[in-house]
């Protein structure tokens, strides 16, 4: 038969070709970054620049139909392309243009593009699946009452999407939902032109960031919702998602936010996005979520009896505080989870104590007895030990909240509230936007200090045991005190 269509031809010839490239290479294994918690997690070679994410959703029953597109840059010449993906069916991919041949190994979607990849070379990978939102309980999709939303920590963004699933690789996302009719979608980031609707007709709604973003702190979220915009400090945009039948009963604590928000930057500096709110969402996950410029909350914290307003204040503010720390400065390695968590606790022990309800003195005193029984259990707060298999949530230990304050707590006796005051400005001035780690921390410490701090922060960092505290000496680490 002679073929007559050049597009036919051409496909014909780059599956023949494919099928050349796939025998003479070895065959595709999954691969890592070696993060020291997540050895698999996050691949070499390639470093993402942005995700261009497109979802259907139709009910909480059925996979969604998706597409992700990622553009990249190769570091080294590649002749396979690892990505993290799994609990979703891969239909089709492509890398420039040209279609590759992709495989699953153990939680990696491999691709083997047409021809070699060279270094420095732009990746333009596209990839139609599915994602599945049943039958997972360790992160990724939530099922709430009336649709879906994410909770990615700490390596479930690649259960929802083919992703570099490592929060050192942070990029700029564009969003693509399409939901049905009387259905609301969000996501982070700031919305495209508003979608038209059309009664009984799918809506699709486009977000994007405007800030570069690690993929555990991604989120979209699709239920019968009511958005509600409001203005913050120096006009900053705010937009809380709520179930809309229980808009009013929400209303005062979404008033609490600019307060919040005027609190933290009086302490560290502007708010460091586009726009911010809360994400208040009918499930129950047992934790709130800093996704990124809308942090995701239980309904229960704010609806159900035996929370305290104080409380519920000080919760608020521990996730706002993860948008300077963790979100615009993100961990270098998992286990600089510390960093994010210390400061979101340190500055919520604050916030409680600023309302006399809890003081900050007393939370350090009782973290300070604990502290040998923390590290033992789950390590020391920059060294934690890893999670149990399939227990990934097991790594948000006490140690890395309470425990990692304690250190925030100690370095500021040390030096001095002055000087703490600056290594919290100037951490997340410095490395808005980036990646950072423990060592990263000393040195700066060190220097707005005006002295080596290694020496003292160290045996605080990664001791088996808790250093005595400045300035109180008279703490004693009586274990189950």
């Amino acid at each position: 038969m002679q073929l007559t269509s050049p597009r036919l031809r051409a496909a014909l010839l780059a599956a023949a070709s494919l099928t050349l490239v796939a025998a003479v290479l070895p065959p595709p294994k999954a691969l890592g970054i070696g993060d020291p918690l997540f050895p698999e997690l996050g691949n070499p070679g390639y470093d993402v620049l942005a995700y261009d994410l497109s979802f259907t959703y139709k009910d909480n029953r059925s996979p969604l139909d998706a597409v992700t597109v990622i553009d990249a840059r190769a570091q080294e010449p590649l002749e396979r392309i690892n990505l993290d993906f799994t609990n979703g069916t891969v239909a089709e991919a492509e890398v420039n243009g040209e279609p590759a041949r992709f495989e699953s190994v153990a939680e990696d979607l491999v691709l083997t593009p047409a021809r070699p990849v060279a270094a420095h070379m732009p990746l333009h990978i596209v990839i139609r699946h599915t994602s599945d939102p049943r039958g997972r309980s360790d992160g990724g999709w939530v099922v709430t009452d009336d649709g879906l939303a994410m909770a990615n920590q700490a390596d479930a963004a690649h259960r929802v999407f083919p992703c570099n699933d490592h929060p050192s690789d942070k990029a700029y996302f564009t969003f693509r939902i399409t939901a049905p009719a009387g259905l609301t979608a969000v996501a982070n980031g700031v919305p495209g032109a508003l979608p038209a609707r059309r009664a009984a007709a799918p809506t699709t709604w486009t977000y994007r960031t405007v800030h570069p973003m690690a993929t555990e702190l991604a989120q979209v979220s699709v239920g019968d919702s009511a958005v509600v915009r409001g203005t913050g400090p120096h006009g900053l945009p705010l937009r809380d998602v709520v179930p809309a039948a229980d808009r009013q009963k929400l209303e005062r604590w979404l008033k609490k936010t600019p307060g919040h928000i005027e609190w933290m930057e009086q302490r560290v500096g502007r708010y460091p996005f586009e726009n911010y709110g809360v994400l208040i969402a009918r499930a129950k996950t047992g934790f709130e979520l800093e996704t990124q410029t809308i942090s995701l909350f239980e309904h229960g914290l704010f609806t159900e009896e035996g929370y305290p307003e104080w409380y519920v204040e000080s919760v608020m503010v521990h996730e706002l505080a993860h948008q300077w720390f963790g979100d615009s400065v993100t961990p270098r390695a998992w286990s600089d989870l510390w960093l994010n968590e210390g400061h979101a606790t340190w500055y919520e022990a604050l916030y409680a104590d600023g309302l006399g309800k809890y003081s900050l003195e007393r939370r350090m005193r009782e973290a300070y007895q604990r502290s040998d029984q923390w590290r033992a259990a789950g390590g020391p707060p920059a060294a934690p030990k890893p999670a149990a298999p399939g227990q990934k949530i097991g790594l948000f230990r006490p140690a890395v909240y309470d425990g990692a304050a304690l250190i925030l707590y100690a370095l500021r006796q040390e030096i001095g509230a002055e000087a703490f005051d600056r290594v919290e400005r100037s951490w997340v001035g410095e490395h808005r936007d980036a990646v950072a780690g423990t060592e990263d921390f000393v040195r700066l410490a060190s220097r707005e200090a005006g002295r080596d701090l290694g020496e003292f922060l160290k045996p605080w960092l990664y001791g088996s045991t808790t250093p005595p505290m400045p300035g109180h000496p008279e703490w004693s680490g009586a274990k189950g005190a």
